[in-house]
């Protein structure tokens, strides 16, 4: 097991740099997520660390050596990637053998790992198997074993679960959890799922357009993201962005005003007349009752476009009476609504966030 280390670690191919200025470390042991939108730079950055594209500028160390030149072979690193790419006329024993055979490790000990790791994955009944009569998930399992066998310093996991269906997806992701808990070893993970990257992660790493936007745990980017880019990407369903300008001690949403308490605005300092984008996420919208709707001067009043009941919660889409601009409500699953209803929406101002519409940064108070 190792720490990895990057710094500022750039990617250029001909004339488009892929990532630019990364610099992280990953302690021993822990599990990270690279997260982001396709071709933001995280499979760039993962193929950087295990050898099979080289840094431009940069320097990484995996423990304490710097392998800027060391070839992908001799980092001891195992990668298991998006399609699993296990040899067809091998056996699942076989393929998890496949990469101790190449080190020419002793065959008693290379039989006792197989043993052990297909053990661990729950294969022991599939090793005489070719992986043409595995299901996706057991061939997952496969790619993982060969990775896990090496007993390698890092695993690097490129998109390992994007083939699955949704049920066997939750099933994976939490045996994955628990192998990293009982082996310890240094990891890094890639996905664009950002549920897999909030339930996977001790930390996050969030990626746009080859850059940083912000590291952390998840819960505290969830809480506190850096900018409007983190702030909508992270969460299921998404943050609700809507443009709004400051004036009168509140914020004029298209035509509608929302006024904010006093400590609020003197934390904000906001300039009257400027425009900003506001965040608040579907869980911290709440339905007026009809009685509250006729008392409460602070509101939104919209109008139910989509209704999808999902059992114990129910999501609706629903548009601003005023504009275009949509919001996403998460309410409780006994909520019984239709397309053209209009509701009166309460929002939790203490969970409100505000970004400057030209940078994204956030400069709401929440700490």
């Amino acid at each position: 097991m190792a720490k990895v280390r990057l710094e500022d670690i750039k990617r250029r191919f001909n004339n488009v740099t892929a990532i630019e200025d990364i610099s992280f470390e990953i302690p021993d042991g822990e599990f990270w997520v690279l997260v982001g939108p396709s071709g933001c730079g995280k499979s760039t950055i993962l193929r950087t660390i295990a050898g099979l594209e080289s840094a431009t500028s940069g320097k990484l160390f995996i423990g304490d050596s710097l392998v800027n030149n060391v070839p992908a072979r001799q980092r001891d690193v195992a990668m298991v990637f998006q399609n699993y790419a296990l040899y067809p006329h091998m056996t699942v024993a076989q393929n998890i053998a496949f990469g101790l055979q190449m080190r020419k490790v002793d065959s008693k000990i290379i039989q006792e790992r197989v043993v052990n790791v297909a053990r661990s994955l729950s294969l022991e009944q599939l090793l005489n198997r070719k992986p043409k009569q595995l299901s996706g998930g057991q061939q997952q399992r496969v790619a993982l074993g060969r990775a896990i066998a090496r007993e390698p310093q890092v695993f690097l996991l490129d998109e390992p679960l994007s083939n699955l269906d949704a049920q066997l997806r939750d099933d994976t992701r939490a045996e994955l959890k628990q192998l990293h808990q009982e082996l310890g070893i240094t990891t890094i993970y890639v996905t664009h799922d950002q549920v897999e990257a909030m339930t996977l992660a001790d930390k996050i790493v969030v990626l746009n357009r080859g850059r940083i936007q912000q590291i952390g745990d998840p819960q505290n980017i969830y809480a506190r993201p850096a900018n409007q880019m983190v702030a909508a990407f992270l969460g299921n369903p998404p943050m609700n962005i809507l443009p709004a300008i400051y004036k009168d001690d509140g914020f004029d949403v298209s035509g509608q005003l929302l006024a904010i308490p006093s400590y609020m605005q003197d934390n904000l300092r906001l300039p009257q007349g400027q425009n900003f984008n506001l965040g608040i996420r579907p869980e911290h919208i709440f339905i007026n009752e009809p009685q509250q709707a006729a008392e409460n001067q602070n509101q939104l009043v919209v109008e139910v476009k989509v209704v999808e009941p999902l059992g114990r919660e129910t999501l609706i889409r629903a548009a601003l009476v005023k504009s275009a601009a949509l919001l996403n409500i998460q309410t409780s699953g006994n909520v019984r609504l239709h397309p053209g209803d209009r509701l009166s929406l309460q929002l939790d101002l203490n969970e409100l966030f505000v970004f400057d519409p030209k940078t994204g940064i956030r400069i709401s108070p929440q700490e």
